[in-house]
């Protein structure tokens, strides 16, 4: 049983869903990423998506593009991203970790090796959000040598050729949007709709069905799971904190000006968001 069948069971037998957050490794420093995680995992994480910082995330919005560029001037690297990711893997050995790292990533390094260094690292999943399931065969492929989840994205208006591959090849979870465009919460989510999006995607069976993209208050998460979800991933409004807590922006280093201040802000969403998983 992986990690991630194992969290879904256990939160179906509670009747609660997953809240996932996610948080860019090494921002804006290694040692704070670390001290941020911890936090994050502490306050009631079941899961965590963790980014890899990269020069150009296309899919995301400003507030996390920010959060690349910041571990980017501290120096972030993929092997230090690495060496975070053991590091996290030995202190939570039972939580599911799944990566959300751009496909240049993989090119650059082989799809063999990418994928081996990520398990080896303690990864359960990986999403490469540039890499839609129609290009995913030789991926797939390599993820599945290593032992690792592949992860694709369902778009909110996929078509059915789309959502049935999605299905087909996600493992772990399938990342349903809650709506078309990047990250953020620049662009209020509107959950109304949540329902049919879900639907939409579950018909053709597959992993459980998180839901993303401006999700970024405690009504959001309790509507995905209403919707049927089974759980949450909220990114944008995690990383906007962070980003209220440092101070120098790009390219000069950014740093954390109060990090308790910072770890109880971000206990106290954190705690509120899973509680409206229940």
């Amino acid at each position: 049983m992986s990690r991630y069948e194992k969290l879904f069971a256990d939160l179906a037998s509670r009747g609660e869903g997953a809240f996932v957050p996610f948080v860019m490794l090494g921002d804006p420093t290694p040692a704070d990423s670390l001290e941020i995680i911890r936090t994050l995992v502490n306050a009631g994480a079941d899961a965590l998506e963790l980014g890899v910082p990269f020069s150009d995330p296309v899919a995301d919005g400003p507030t996390i593009q920010k959060s690349h560029l910041r571990a980017l001037d501290n120096g972030a690297t993929v092997d230090g991203s690495l060496k975070l990711i053991r590091q996290i893997r030995a202190e939570f050995p039972d939580l599911p970790l799944g990566m959300l790292i751009y496909g240049n990533v993989p090119f650059t390094r082989g799809l063999e090796p990418f994928y081996q260094e990520f398990k080896d690292a303690g990864a359960d999943s990986i999403l490469l959000p540039d890499v839609p399931v129609r290009e995913g065969k030789p991926f797939i492929a390599a993820a599945k040598k290593a032992g690792i989840a592949p992860i694709f994205i369902a778009p909110a208006q996929a078509s059915e050729a789309t959502l049935e591959g999605v299905a087909a090849h996600s493992e772990g979870y399938i990342y349903a949007i809650s709506r078309d465009g990047v990250t953020g919460t620049e662009r209020e989510s509107k959950t109304t709709g949540l329902k049919d999006v879900v639907a939409n995607v579950t018909r053709f069976g597959g992993a459980p069905v998180l839901l993303g993209f401006g999700i970024s208050t405690p009504q959001h998460v309790a509507d995905a799971i209403a919707a049927g979800a089974s759980g949450a991933i909220t990114g944008s409004a995690i990383t906007k904190i962070i980003e209220s807590h440092c101070v120098g922006s790009h390219p000069e280093p950014a740093r954390v000006t109060d990090l308790e201040g910072l770890k109880k802000e971000l206990a106290e969403f954190v705690s509120a968001m899973k509680q409206a998983t229940r």
